[in-house]
């Protein structure tokens, strides 16, 4: 069967512990701490492979982690940083957190590698806590543990145009006609397993993805056969082509199954119904009394609400070229820009969960401290320089409640915040 979902569990590297020691040279008896400090653990790391189009070698192995940062060493030495590990998915793979289900990264359009889980700050050496008052410290800083997080891999195919309609109406015949693709065709009485892709050429450059989105049949919406697990490859389409079987050689109602497949896409998600649909009627090759047309019959039913209507034979390639262009009319009136879905879920904040934090006003500096683990943490693993890390920062302030102590404490706008080092001005 085609994956499209997997779970896995990823987790990234530990950072290395600093090292206490001390100088011991000829002539220095009593050196000072020289202890190096512990290299960083490897990042989780996800990248679009264009040679993959299914989740399947997930299947075989559960856990992927990153090396872990290797501890300091005498004289200064940093620890060697731990690797990182890449784990190379389809496009189009969204990555979800399996408790939440929220997403954490869409593998599609520009995003072609992510960071998805940081790995933990190597610790200080002991050379960094020498003072005035403690010439020789003992102790040296433990390196960050690892991010583990079980994740569900979900793949939506990535089409301009997507084919519907019920098992045996020819969609997949209508995929080779006018594509590369190569799908396996027969008079199946249930449905295709695997969403086929193939790219639409009309020369000068102009051409469209189209995909042969199976697994829709009545109740698809409610789990019923496959259905819910394909119809979320709809959600990236443009346009929705209806392929019904125009001869009824099946003794199936073409109009009844558009309207029964629209409410299957309404029943899903409603927003599926804005997209622009055309009406296939394929198998007009095999209409032997054409006194009274089926095709007729779904222009009068479809037109009037904006659903144009294209009688083809998939098998002969009658009126195929006309149904294309006009497709490839409507695309030119959709945003083709891709469709990415926002990020929801930030891996760090699993981190930080039930650990205290203080916020306190210091009034002889005029600024408002806030310190505690959680918010030692969250700093060692977040970027504030990048975009994405500053969204990160906001949203950590806003969901542990950070930013409601700091107004109960009496912060204004324009007042100062500092955090181990960083220092911001607050504004609502």
């Amino acid at each position: 069967m085609f994956a499209d979902s997997e779970k896995i569990i990823i987790k990234s590297g530990k950072g290395g512990d600093g090292h206490v020691s001390f100088r011991r040279e000829k002539y220095v008896p009593n050196g000072g701490p020289d202890g190096g400090d512990g290299g960083h653990g490897g990042d989780i790391i996800f990248q679009v492979d264009e040679g993959l189009n299914t989740l399947t070698d997930f299947r075989h192995r559960r856990k992927y982690a990153a090396e872990n940062g290797q501890e300091g060493g005498k004289r200064n030495c940093h620890g060697k940083n731990g690797q990182d590990l890449i784990v190379k998915v389809p496009a189009g793979t969204i990555i979800r957190d399996a408790e939440t289900d929220k997403v954490i990264a869409d593998m599609s359009g520009d995003n072609t590698r992510q960071v998805i889980l940081k790995g933990g700050r190597g610790g200080l050496g002991n050379q960094h806590y020498a003072t005035a008052t403690m010439q020789a410290p003992k102790y040296a800083q433990p390196g960050q543990p690892g991010i583990e997080l079980e994740v569900r891999l979900e793949l939506k195919v990535i089409a301009d145009v997507g084919l519907v309609g019920f098992p045996n109406v020819g969609k997949s015949t209508l995929l080779s006609r006018v594509t590369n693709a190569q799908p396996k065709i027969a008079n199946y009485h249930f449905t295709t397993l695997n969403p086929n892709l193939g790219v639409v050429d009309l020369g000068e450059g102009q051409g469209f993805v189209m995909a042969d989105i199976p697994g829709l049949i009545e109740g698809a919406s409610e789990g019923v056969g496959l259905g819910h697990a394909f119809l979320k490859h709809i959600e990236r389409t443009r346009v929705i082509i209806h392929v019904v079987d125009a001869a009824s050689t099946e003794g199936r109602d073409p109009i009844a199954d558009i309207y029964a497949i629209n409410r299957e896409l309404a029943a899903y998600n409603p927003e599926l119904l804005e997209k622009p649909q055309v009406i296939a009627a394929n198998k007009i090759d095999a209409i032997y009394d054409r006194a009274e047309s089926p095709v007729q019959k779904l222009k009068e039913e479809f037109e009037p609400q904006g659903i144009s209507v294209f009688p083809i034979s998939a098998v002969s390639g009658e009126n195929l070229k006309e149904l294309l262009y006009h497709v490839n009319g409507l695309l030119a009136t959709v945003d083709r820009t891709p469709i990415v879905f926002e990020q929801e879920y930030f891996p760090e904040a699993s981190m930080f969960r039930n650990e205290p934090y203080t916020v306190e006003y210091s009034a002889e500096e005029d600024v408002y401290l806030v310190e505690g683990s959680r918010i030692e943490k969250m700093l060692g693993y977040t970027n504030i320089d990048s975009e994405k890390g500053f969204l990160f920062f906001q949203k950590f302030l806003r969901e542990q409640g950070i930013l409601e102590e700091l107004e109960k404490a009496g912060i204004e706008e324009g007042d100062t915040v500092r955090m181990y080092g960083l220092e911001f001005d607050y504004y609502k």
